[in-house]
């Protein structure tokens, strides 16, 4: 009867914290999607993980375009990928290639807001991807990374279940070096 009462009691704790867990989840904040319908304007997030990083200060290398054959929704919103090898490893694991802040631009975040990201001004620090919104911000972003991500860590709990930034980062004239493509590619 003790046995059965702790097995009950466990299964109990396990599904009241698994509740838990699922109802902070639906709480997330909507993933940034621009014009192209996608989420990270349709470049493969796992590729950023493959490629080799320029050093802080330099441009990184350009995002990999996704293919509109390998698509997946998560969290709310669809994404592409190079292949079905990287498609595979995201739906392996999501949340260990979606950028942080549901796609926003991370000194955005720091500073107190959700404004859009440009996915071709990307840094991965810790294991995390980062994106910002223009290559000025992306200097200022750089000159003090640690604190950076620190106070936007702060200011996400504040700001993930408000709505996503409707803004283009396109629209930003800055960015027109910065991109050839956007969404994914049909052939």
């Amino acid at each position: 009867m003790r046995r059965t009462f702790r097995t009950l009691a466990s299964a109990a704790a396990v599904g009241l914290a698994l509740g838990v867990f699922a109802a902070d989840r639906a709480a997330a904040g909507e993933q940034y999607v621009d014009e192209t319908g996608y989420a990270v304007s349709g470049y493969d997030v796992v590729a950023f993980f493959d490629k080799e990083q320029a050093p802080v200060g330099q441009p990184q290398p350009k995002a990999t375009p996704g293919r509109a054959e390998f698509t997946v929704e998560w969290n709310g919103a669809k994404w592409a990928f190079a292949s079905a090898e990287n498609m595979a490893r995201f739906l392996a694991d999501p949340e260990a290639y979606a950028p942080a802040y549901d796609g926003h631009c991370a000194c955005g975040v720091a500073k107190g807001g959700k404004v859009p990201a440009n996915p071709n001004l990307w840094r991965i620090v810790d294991g995390t991807l980062y994106l910002n919104i223009n290559p000025a911000v992306v200097g200022f972003w750089e000159a003090d990374i640690p604190g950076q991500i620190e106070t936007a860590e702060a200011n996400w709990a504040d700001l993930e279940d408000d709505a996503a930034s409707s803004s283009r980062w396109t629209s930003i004239n800055a960015n027109a070096p910065t991109y050839d493509t956007l969404g994914p590619l049909t052939n």
